[in-house]
């Protein structure tokens, strides 16, 4: 089960362009393309900057006027969907893959 402290990597066959604030993923091997909305190019950015996605949290919650449970459950299906979709591998805490 994922959460805000689990260790994320972006997979190494996706490409990413971000178009007028929102970005578009595609993944290489499968070809499948995923679009984010302007917040979730923030989490994507922040994700391969190297954030944790507990500090992503925090970096919301300084920026936006959003309650934390909500924006952990958001943050949470977001992560679930990329991961789905082959675009980041969830770790374990040790830094192994969890899948």
């Amino acid at each position: 089960m994922t959460t805000l402290d689990s260790p994320i990597r972006i997979a190494p066959d996706v490409l990413d362009q971000q178009v007028q604030g929102e970005s578009v993923l595609l993944h290489l091997g499968t070809e499948s393309y995923f679009g984010l909305n302007p917040l979730g190019t923030l989490v994507w950015q922040r994700l391969q900057a190297g954030l944790t996605l507990r500090g992503i949290h925090a970096l919301i919650l300084g920026e936006y006027a959003v309650e934390p449970e909500p924006l952990e459950r958001d943050l949470l299906n977001l992560v679930d969907a990329l991961h789905s979709s082959g675009l980041i591998q969830v770790l374990s805490p040790d830094g192994d893959d969890a899948d």
